[in-house]
């Protein structure tokens, strides 16, 4: 029985989660017949629009993985971006499952396993510093602007300190080639005591393996840490122009929900749902935003419309996209890892 537990427990969890916010607490805030009355009243130059926006978030995927793994071309990036996420967003573990089926990609095709470990490294670093400082942003501005701060405050400064207790400790381990040497042989101490995980010093100390590690991401952080910045911010960015175009097109206008505020919205359901309880935040993600776009002042009907086509918009077309990329990369041919 316990057995069962670990293994269904939070799978099952996940689905009385998402069916409990979209059976009971969404339609509570609004009837699904309204908010189907105000999507099925989109003007033309409103499907156009989305249609534009979201085809930009699809393509902003890819850049960065392009930019962290030399070689990996545009191509390649876009298939292995989109095979991720749809797994991410599908199944239970998250983004986990997705780095694990990258990593194994990028191995099919020929890329080292150092110079994995360090693209996975700093792509995910770089996304995580996103999503601390993109509500700082928001922070800022809605100080600047007038606006109440509430909520986000909060949030914003338990994540700084979060994340920045967590960098801090991985410089601390990481900042010489002796103090990543003795962090790894503190970790080979401790693996050798653990029977599921003393298969990993198996290959050799961890310390050796982790100064490799450290070499090939100060390295590749070198050579192409603008592109690598640049390209993530404008990844996050174009997920939110899809809601706010969203949000203009059933009708919400900046009277009602500014731009300031359907930001810091964003950003902070964002940040409160970095823990995947639900594949994807799936119901996290519509109830926290709801919430955050009501409070602002958006009419009940518009915003849950503007939520759920937001959702919709950036979820469904990698699922869609990502199924068939997912069978179709392991026809590709291995490739000549650029430097």
């Amino acid at each position: 029985m316990r057995r069962l537990l670990r293994r269904y427990g939070a799978a099952a969890l996940g689905v009385a989660v998402i069916a409990g916010i979209f059976g009971f607490a969404l339609p509570r805030i609004a009837s699904y017949r309204d908010v189907i009355d105000v999507v099925s009243g989109l003007e033309g130059w409103s499907i156009v629009a989305l249609t534009l926006a979201t085809v930009w978030n699809v393509l902003t995927f890819a850049p960065p993985w392009r930019a962290a793994v030399p070689g990996l071309g545009l191509w390649r990036a876009l298939l292995m971006t989109q095979a991720s996420t749809a797994t991410a967003s599908a199944m239970p573990g998250g983004e986990a499952v997705g780095l694990g089926l990258v990593f194994g990609m990028l191995r099919t095709w020929g890329f080292q396993r150092t110079a994995i470990v360090a693209a996975v490294a700093v792509v995910t670093a770089l996304n995580t510093l996103a999503k601390v400082l993109l509500p700082v942003a928001a922070l800022v501005a809605l100080l600047v602007t007038g606006h109440q701060t509430g909520l986000l405050g909060l949030a914003t400064v338990v994540g700084v300190v979060a994340v920045s207790l967590l960098l801090g400790a991985a410089i601390a381990a990481f900042r010489t080639d002796a103090s990543t040497r003795a962090f790894g042989a503190r970790l080979d101490r401790r693996l050798v005591r653990i029977p599921l995980l003393r298969r990993l010093t198996v290959s050799g100390p961890l310390g050796e393996r982790l100064r490799h590690f450290r070499a090939e991401t100060i390295g590749l952080l070198r050579r192409r840490w603008l592109s690598l910045s640049l390209w993530t911010l404008v990844g996050h960015t174009s997920v939110f122009l899809v809601l706010i175009v969203s949000l203009r097109a059933v009708g919400v206008g900046s009277e009602d929900v500014d731009f300031v505020e359907a930001f810091a919205a964003w950003t902070l359901t964002r940040l409160l749902t970095a823990v995947p309880i639900t594949p994807g935040g799936i119901g996290f993600v519509e109830l926290g935003l709801t919430g955050a776009l009501v409070a602002a002042g958006g009419e009940n009907d518009a915003v849950v419309a503007a939520v759920l086509l937001y959702r919709l918009l950036t979820w469904l077309p990698p699922i869609l996209l990502g199924a068939p990329a997912a069978v179709f990369w392991r026809r590709l041919h291995p490739v000549t890892p650029a430097r």
